[in-house]
């Protein structure tokens, strides 16, 4: 682990599972802050700034879903989602909504700590408090907006996920499987259109891209200058 102190957030009604996860989480290099409700969450990312938020989904009140949800609409901070509920349907339902993972009960400590380091190492590559330059784009992850020269253009939960993936590994060729992995978008055609809407946010000029390039018979790479 490094030497930065990533502060995480875990949210569950469960006190034997919060305090474990927070023990364990803590012995291995993390600062640890801990709530038995969304509302306890509210009142915390009022107060802190967290690297990470692992949420349960099942919770009296407002659910993980809807507190997903609603967190997701003004911050890009990542987000593990726990819940007994292992169907497809459901964590479909949670990476539609804007979360970065989904783990269900019961699970071994050891498992959450390696996705939580997985997304840790590819967001602390992103300064998601300031503009991402992609030549004269500026992008804004936390607003999820691309300015480019006068215009603002709103960029979704997907186009999110692909930018910080991609700006975490510039140079780095991704191919359309990857992408649709990465974006939660099965089909081929959903996927050039995606590239196609970005090229038109970050590019000056769109059909001759500089920065988004294909590479043919391979993806899609992203050059930051």
């Amino acid at each position: 682990m490094e030497k930065i102190k990533y502060h995480i957030l875990v949210i569950d009604d469960d006190d034997r599972i919060r305090e474990l996860v927070k023990e364990y989480l803590h012995d291995n290099g993390f600062v640890v802050s801990t709530g038995n409700s969304a509302e306890e969450a509210k009142i915390k990312l009022g107060y802190f700034k967290f690297d990470l938020i692992v949420l349960d989904v099942m919770m009296p009140g407002q659910d993980g879903f809807e507190l997903t949800k609603e967190i997701k609409k003004n911050s890009s901070v990542p987000i593990i989602l726990l819940t007994a509920k292992g169907e497809v349907e459901n964590r479909i339902q949670g990476l539609e909504l804007g979360a970065d993972d989904y783990l269900s009960k019961p699970f071994e400590p050891k498992e959450l700590l390696l996705r939580i380091k997985n997304i840790v190492k590819k967001s602390k590559k992103i300064n998601f408090n300031k503009f991402n330059k992609i030549g004269e784009a500026k992008v804004d992850l936390n607003k999820m907006s691309i300015q480019l020269k006068n215009r603002v253009n709103k960029i979704n939960n997907a186009e999110k996920k692909i930018l910080v993936e991609m700006l975490s590994n510039p140079g780095k060729t991704y191919s359309r499987i990857q992408i649709g992995e990465i974006s939660n978008i099965s089909q081929e055609r959903s996927i050039d259109v995606m590239i196609t809407r970005l090229r038109q946010k970050i590019e000056v000029n769109p059909k001759n891209p500089k920065y988004l390039q294909t590479i043919r018979g391979s993806g899609y790479v992203l050059w930051v200058e």
